[in-house]
């Protein structure tokens, strides 16, 4: 009866997300742990069997990182951004699409959907430009100065067409987040503003970003100070207040983001927790931080 009752209470969640596009960026746990990979992955087959199109947007700087280390090239940032010369920018393109999409699209196969990997570059799916040099503070001088960020790109624009005769042809899209400028060089991107922006682009319903915390917390310090929901315009005001910080703003950006852009609500939430997405999608309560208009 147990089962039979969670049944019932995920039908109403089937019916209203019945053929709708879910965007689900994984990151975190959810990319590191392979068990909690595998978990992912089979959430997301299920939600393409009761009749959602599932979209992934997958992250891989960790990964990027050990392997800079193992071919002796020490990863560098600035403001979070990492710093990519050519080659380097080898490496995030072995990493990201030669690596962590074919596992995932492996996985997502292995439980019985039709997974197939893409990047920005398939049908310039997403055209992008250079970004700017980044002004910072020395501190061993106090004084500025500027820094080119290299092949690091900012989105110009989303080509949807592409993930729209996969989903339309019950694939499931895997996404890498690099990109393409006009001359046909790859860029680094975001891989938070490539799942935002795309699920704008295709008319997502949901955006959920998978991290390692619980969601926005009033108390960084208190996993039980989980705050729910939390409309566009209270975001200022979190940040104003030290609630929303650091690594938090630029997930919640990229929610506020996609919200303003057509998505009718964007998730944060826990990838380290089993089913997190399951439970985010199918449960009254959910167990993330839902952010909607």
């Amino acid at each position: 009866m147990e089962t039979v009752n969670i049944l019932i209470e995920a039908l109403p969640y089937i019916k209203k997300f019945h053929k709708k596009k879910i965007l689900i960026k994984y990151g975190g746990h959810a990319m590191i742990d392979q068990n909690a990979m595998e978990s992912t992955a089979r959430d997301t087959v299920l939600l393409k069997y009761v009749g959602m199109k599932p979209i992934v947007v997958h992250g891989g700087g960790p990964e990027i990182s050990r392997s800079m280390t193992k071919l002796g090239k020490e990863p560098k940032f600035i403001g979070g951004l990492r710093i990519t010369d050519r080659e380097t920018m080898e490496i995030v393109k072995m990493v990201l699409v030669g690596k962590i999409s074919t596992n995932i699209v492996s996985k997502v196969c292995l439980h019985g959907a039709k997974g197939i990997g893409i990047s920005g570059k398939d049908n310039l799916f997403l055209k992008a430009r250079k970004r700017a040099p980044q002004i910072i503070m020395d501190d061993s001088t106090g004084e500025e100065r500027t820094v080119d960020l290299g092949l690091v790109g900012e989105i110009d624009s989303v080509n949807p067409e592409v993930v729209e005769m996969l989903t339309s042809n019950d694939y499931v899209p895997i996404v890498s987040p690099i990109g393409v400028d006009d001359k046909g060089n790859t860029l680094n991107l975001n891989a938070d503003t490539v799942a935002g922006d795309v699920a704008s682009s295709v008319g997502a319903e949901k955006l959920i970003i998978l991290t390692d915390v619980p969601g926005i917390l009033e108390d960084p310090k208190d996993p039980d100070s989980l705050i729910k929901r939390v409309k566009v315009d209270e975001v200022m005001d979190l940040i104003d207040s030290g609630i929303i910080r650091d690594g938090m703003i630029p997930k919640v950006a990229t929610c506020v983001n996609a919200v303003q852009n057509g998505v009718s609500s964007a998730h944060i939430i826990d990838g380290r927790i089993k089913h997190s997405v399951l439970l985010e999608i199918f449960t009254k309560k959910g167990i993330g931080t839902m952010i909607t208009k």
